[in-house]
């Protein structure tokens, strides 16, 4: 459909799971992309170019506002501009209040939250014909769970930041959305087990509680993503998109 044609996009998180799935998505229907990461992302790179798209990657931290500066300034000057913005990158810890210690509380918040901020502050200037921002939420961003105090808390400043973005950049023709996932087959849904010590067959199990009686994949995050950042959505803004398979419900 190519319905990014002639857009540039960044997404951050990009090297793996909806990160990555998005990016390729956004390569597919048209924009160039920056794919930044504290990992490397150049494999990622090679299989948009392998199918005729645009991409770029950018290993950087999205705690650091150097670094956040840096992936908006290789974005215009690589690209000629930027259109979209897909704050995706995030980490989650597994911990109540009095298990999380103070360092992993504020990692927590630097890299789902503060990144948000960074990655705004650079990427609204660049932005001179308007553009879309889409921020990763989640479900826990709109109801508590348990044994995650600090991602909650931080989805939540995420869903909220949003729609205070939206406010604040509408005149500028930039809309801002939240996507809020539920459990999705990633990396990092892998990681969760690992730090609960679960069982990852019964933890599969349990993420695949809800209606659809399954957990998503990141390709079906990705395409929520694009619609929020595409034309579709021409009139969202301030939105926050549940994407879950009906756990919230």
């Amino acid at each position: 459909m190519n319905t990014l044609q002639n857009k540039v996009a960044i997404v951050t998180g990009g090297a793996s799971g909806i990160g990555r799935a998005t990016a390729r998505l956004f390569a597919a229907e048209g924009a160039a992309v920056v794919i930044a990461d504290l990992a490397d992302a150049a494999d990622v790179v090679r299989e948009i170019e392998a199918d005729g798209g645009r991409a770029v990657a950018v290993q950087a931290d999205v705690s650091s506002e150097a670094d956040c500066e840096r992936i908006v300034r290789t974005a215009v000057e690589t690209y000629g501009g930027l259109h979209v913005l897909f704050n995706n990158a995030g980490i989650i810890r597994r911990k109540t209040a009095l298990e999380i210690p103070v360092d992993e509380w504020d990692l927590v918040m630097a890299v789902n939250v503060r990144s948000v901020y960074l990655m705004c502050r650079f990427a609204v200037p660049a932005m001179t014909e308007g553009g879309s921002i889409v921020n990763t939420g989640s479900g826990w961003g709109l109801k508590g769970g348990g044994n995650a105090l600090s991602y909650c808390a931080s989805k939540a400043a995420v869903v909220n930041m949003t729609r205070a973005l939206a406010i604040d950049h509408a005149a500028a023709g930039i809309r801002v959305n939240s996507v809020n996932p539920g459990d999705t087959m990633t990396p990092m849904l892998r990681d969760e087990a690992r730090q609960l010590a679960e069982d990852w067959a019964v933890f599969e199990k349990d993420a695949a509680d809800r209606p659809m009686g399954r957990a998503g994949s990141p390709e079906e995050i990705a395409a929520a993503v694009l619609f929020l950042a595409g034309d579709a959505s021409s009139f969202v803004t301030g939105s926050t998109l549940v994407v879950d398979g009906g756990g919230l419900a």
